[in-house]
């Protein structure tokens, strides 16, 4: 255990955010994604997943550490629900929620189709796939600069 650092925060995941750089995109997913496979094509290859948990939580401690690139207009990609793309889904609402919380201000979010979600994942650094089996609580998250 480390002082100041939350717990959900597992040795592979602080790796992973460490490892990362400007411009490197997080994905973090839910249950139902094929974190497997989309990990396996990623920079780092690496899959951590976080069991039980809801999105948000996972999310919020994330941002605890976790810069967002406030260069790109975009810092933030959800994917859209197939359905109804004007549909905001309430994992993803609570998720941006705590985006915003940590980035002190707000944060439109970008939509992806679900090809181009996994597309765009494919190309992020590394995959959390958290246990929350919520649809479309899938997201790319972009890490910034510490100034």
């Amino acid at each position: 255990m480390l002082k100041l650092i939350d717990p959900i925060l597992t040795p592979d995941l602080l790796w992973l955010l460490a490892s990362m750089g400007h411009g490197d995109d997080l994905v973090v997913v839910d249950a139902n994604h094929p974190a497997t496979r989309i990990a396996a094509a990623t920079s780092s290859q690496r899959l951590i997943q976080l069991p039980g948990m809801r999105m948000e939580t996972a999310v919020r401690a994330i941002m605890t550490l976790y810069p967002l690139d406030d260069f790109d207009p975009d810092p933030v990609r959800v994917m859209m629900p197939v359905d109804d793309s004007d549909q905001v889904p309430e994992v993803q609402r609570a998720v941006l929620a705590e985006i915003e919380r940590a980035a002190g201000g707000p944060v439109a979010p970008g939509k992806l189709s679900r090809a181009h979600f996994y597309r765009a994942a494919a190309a992020g650094f590394g995959v959390v796939q958290v246990g929350d089996s919520r649809g479309y609580g899938c997201f790319l998250i972009r890490k910034g600069v510490i100034s």
